[in-house]
């Protein structure tokens, strides 16, 4: 499997997880409030934050699913085009589009869903709904986050791996060069997606009233339990003349870094999950692995005498590059 396909079939798992995961819970939280809702919720209110239009129950429950699903198959239709163009821009663009899109609309929608189920809850009649306001600009800022992160993420993915016309590992001198390469795993990329929901679901019923405080240390709990889970699944190894930096996670953070003079040597070695003792980011008596699947591993002993390995492709390249510039500072 080639690093672009395990790459692209990293995103559509997380991708579908969120998708439905959105769906489920969109349906799934105003039923869990139903006897506590009257039988039309207010939807709308206007400037003066007092609710001036409503649906019924069995609208204001289905209608924002409905949205969702009609933009999640747009946005999953262009991706899929996307995949088979043989434009590389389009193919680069679009999970990055995508993201941004699945990513801001799924926010909003299952804010503003707890917000009008909170402004509703032990009401008589939509009249007397309370209002949304400071939800609705939390809901927006978040969403506006999640954005912003998915245009991010989409940039680092858009980053190509520079030719080399051939196997030699020569540098001349003063030239510049680089090596990059990725790996990632699609289960943990899973188990994130998962975790998210979750998180999104746990802080939703705190919106809402349905739990109260007591949703948030769930909330808070699975929120860590992502964004720990997201910073083992992916990773990414660069070369430069400066030395080896490995950053883990979508966002490239955190990162390790290591001069060239601050590595004795670099090797290829293969390695599995046992032997590294899990996967992810594990320490044992090899040293320190980043282990997101089976096989060759780029490794390095620091001047300290400390291993580092991280399982990427093409690593031989990578430690040829490594050795030819630990020869050149020395």
């Amino acid at each position: 499997m080639t690093e672009r396909t395990a790459r692209g079939n990293a995103v559509a798992w997380g991708g579908a997880a969120w998708v439905v995961g959105v769906l489920v819970l969109l349906v799934v939280f105003p039923l869990t409030a139903r006897d506590r809702l009257p039988e039309r919720l207010a939807t709308h209110w206007g400037a003066s934050g007092e609710p001036d239009d409503s649906m019924p129950f069995w609208a204001a429950t289905f209608f924002p699913a409905l949205i969702w699903l009609l933009l999640a198959t747009v946005a999953l239709l262009a991706f899929w085009r996307a995949g088979r163009s043989t434009s590389a821009t389009a193919v680069a663009a679009a999970p990055s589009w995508a993201g941004i899109t699945l990513g801001f609309t799924g926010v909003t929608l299952l804010g503003a869903q707890a917000s009008t189920v909170r402004a509703n809850l032990d009401r008589e009649d939509w009249r007397d709904a309370g209002s949304v306001t400071g939800w609705v600009v939390a809901t927006l800022v978040a969403a506006a986050v999640v954005a912003v992160a998915a245009q991010f993420i989409g940039r680092r993915g858009r980053a190509t791996e520079p030719p080399v016309t051939g196997p030699a590992m020569e540098i001349p001198k003063g030239q510049r060069f680089v090596w990059l390469s990725r790996a990632s795993n699609r289960w943990l990329h899973l188990m994130a997606a998962v975790s998210g929901v979750i998180t999104l679901a746990a802080t939703a019923v705190a919106v809402g009233g349905l739990a109260g405080a007591s949703a948030v240390p769930l909330a808070a709990t699975f929120a860590v339990a992502t964004l720990a889970l997201l910073a083992c699944a992916s990773v990414q190894a660069r070369v430069t003349e400066k030395g080896l930096e490995v950053a883990l996670g979508p966002l490239g953070w955190p990162a390790r870094r290591w001069a060239a003079d601050a590595i004795a040597s670099a090797w290829v070695e293969n390695r599995t999950a046992m032997q590294a003792g899990g996967w992810g980011y594990r320490l044992n008596g090899l040293g320190t692995t980043v282990m997101l699947r089976g096989g060759e591993c780029l490794v390095i002993r620091t001047v300290k005498g400390k291993d580092f390995a991280v399982s990427v492709n093409d690593a031989e390249r990578g430690a040829a590059l490594l050795n030819s510039l630990i020869s050149q500072r020395g």
